[in-house]
């Protein structure tokens, strides 16, 4: 950062009970208040340079010292001493950082040309276009300060250095000989390594968001940068400024020790929350339209900010309808979008909305293409919706009716494989065990027994877990996998032994009901693992009747070709 050092004598200004002044054998004749600070100086300097001082004393004597209140201005106590000292002669530094407001200070004192040759506006203005203009930081620096102190009224300043910033941005990476903060996670900057293309976008993460939009706007009115560079400085500035509710929020306000200072905690929380939401909205008004320009896990994030700072409902139904159309991108966590009464609780009907847009694509018709890429991130959702399952269903409280609905969002048909929804199932079984004997029912029907990988389809066989019924499917499913794979190539139809063993073990399911409805106890339900002895024996007895008719099956194929053989002879 580039500096101007002006004067040349020692700093002589000291504090005496609360008063600033001059060390000097001349008495200080005029009395000057800024805000809450009090300076005894002295007309001779301060007159030569002050063409606003000169008018305020131009009407009184030479008597007692003068009184004047400059409150009102720019830069405050710290601004008005940088003045002072310069028309003292004693030695100050002038930087990006303390330029604005000196040179709002030094314009207020009326400190021109036309009250002195070489006064500190000139020499202020000098520095501004050969120094600050010319740098990256000093430019970001000097904007961010005028902004604070003035907004868009001070546009002299304002305005050249965006300006300024804007032309930076557009030049070719090859051009860039500044430094630039870049903290990317993995990222370590070598001797002759080429300049990344988002190098700018850390730095104007500095600014208010009023100025980011400005900044970032012109540069995309220029159409020279590709819109996925854009919406990394969205994300950049994103997650500089809005802390994911996910993971805790640092605007969550701590009780205070009384009620004033509890009060005022609420009160600081909800200007956070107020601030936060300006910039989260005017964010997603900044996200560019084209395909690919932000990620899926973005919006998502977006998302989870839009529900604790309660953003307006159109905010949330823009950043619903695109984190769908990208859902693909995501991962089963940033589905978990906490409610912003409780962040322990998550709000499942956003989460229902993100998947409804995306199933809403397949409604469209597309080219064979298009529908081969959709077809791919149907398969990635399946698995990112099952993983989701899973998280919620380590909720104890998570309703069953609501978890069967949640399951169901999903159309049977996208689902390939069903390992991922037995797992969600198995786990809502283990975290609620009190369920009943129909609500387990309820939920396995859910699971396809022949959409089962072999190693998920042994692990259900032995679940304690699962109902009695569910076992019977599984070991039938299991029983036609090996039949299927010891080569025969036609099966006939149940024999009698087959169908009596399913009555049996319906007989016996519907006994365990009834004794569980009479009695209310555990001590007259039939163990798990009696129930599971008596599955495995009637599914064996379906097995060995199933056995006998594939192998007579063949012996049958062979007669009808010996038949036909000889009537061709014939």
């Amino acid at each position: 950062m580039k500096y101007m050092k002006l004067g040349t004598k020692p700093d002589t200004f000291y504090t005496e009970q609360a008063v600033r002044s001059v060390a000097s054998d001349i008495p200080a004749d005029l009395i000057i208040h800024v805000n809450n600070t009090k300076y005894q100086l002295h007309k001779f300097p301060l007159l030569l340079k002050c063409g606003h001082l000169q008018r305020l004393c131009s009407d009184t004597d030479d008597g007692e010292p003068l009184p004047i209140a400059l409150h009102d201005i720019p830069g405050g106590e710290e601004a008005f001493e940088i003045c002072a000292k310069f028309c003292y002669g004693i030695a100050i530094s002038i930087s990006a950082s303390n330029f604005v407001p000196a040179m709002l200070a030094a314009r207020f004192l009326r400190m021109t040309e036309h009250v002195a040759k070489g006064n500190l506006v000139a020499k202020l203005e000098t520095f501004f276009d050969s120094c600050v203009l010319q740098g990256w930081r000093d430019s970001i620096a000097a904007l961010q300060a005028a902004w604070r102190i003035s907004g868009w009224s001070e546009s002299r300043i304002v305005q050249p250095c965006i300006d300024s910033i804007v032309e930076k941005i557009l030049l070719p990476t090859s051009k860039v000989a500044w430094s630039y903060t870049y903290t990317r996670p993995g990222y370590t900057k070598r001797p002759h390594q080429s300049v990344p293309k988002d190098w700018w976008t850390e730095d104007i993460s500095e600014l208010d968001i009023e100025v980011f939009r400005s900044v970032v706007s012109t540069v995309r009115a220029a159409r020279l940068l590709p819109p996925p560079l854009i919406g990394e400085a969205l994300h950049v500035y994103a997650c500089k400024h809005l802390p994911d509710p996910l993971y805790g929020s640092s605007s969550s306000s701590e009780p205070g020790v009384n009620g004033q200072a509890q009060s005022y905690s609420t009160v600081a929380a909800e200007e956070t929350i107020a601030k936060q939401r300006r910039v989260l909205e005017t964010v997603v008004t900044m996200i560019p339209g084209d395909a690919g320009s932000v990620t899926g896990r973005f919006l998502l994030r977006l998302l989870r900010v839009a529900n604790y700072v309660s953003a307006s409902s159109s905010t949330r139904a823009q950043l619903i309808r695109q984190a769908g159309s990208q859902l693909d991108e995501a991962k089963a966590v940033d589905l978990l979008i906490p409610l912003p009464s409780d962040t322990q609780s998550y709000d499942i009907g956003a989460a229902e909305a993100v998947l409804e847009h995306f199933l809403a694509q397949f409604q469209r018709p597309a080219a064979p293409d298009e529908r081969r890429r959709m077809s791919v991130a149907m398969e990635k959702v399946v698995r990112i919706f099952d993983e989701y399952l899973q998280t919620i269903a380590l909720d104890r409280e998570f309703p069953i009716g609501k978890f069967v609905d949640l399951t169901e969002c999903l159309p049977e048909i996208a689902r390939n494989d069903h390992d991922g929804l037995y797992h969600a199932i198995d786990t809502y079984l283990k975290e609620h065990p009190d369920l009943s004997k129909a609500d387990k029912k309820r939920l396995c029907r859910l699971i396809d027994c022949r959409k089962l990988s072999p190693d998920v389809r042994a692990q259900a066989i032995s679940n304690d877990r699962m109902p009695l019924r569910t076992i019977v499917q599984l070991l039938f499913v299991e029983q036609e996998r090996t039949t299927g794979a010891g080569g025969s190539h036609s099966m006939m139809p149940p024999d009698r032994a087959s169908v009596d063993a399913v009555s049996r073990l319906t007989a016996i399911d519907r006994e365990e009901e009834q004794a569980a409805t009479d009695h209310k106890s555990d001590l007259h339900r039939p163990r798990r693992g009696v129930r599971a002895e008596r599955a495995l024996g009637e599914a064996a007895a379906m097995t060995r009747s199933l056995s006998a008719s594939t192998k007579t099956a063949p012996r049958k194929d062979r007669t009808a070709e010996e038949r036909g053989s000889r009537l061709r002879n014939k």
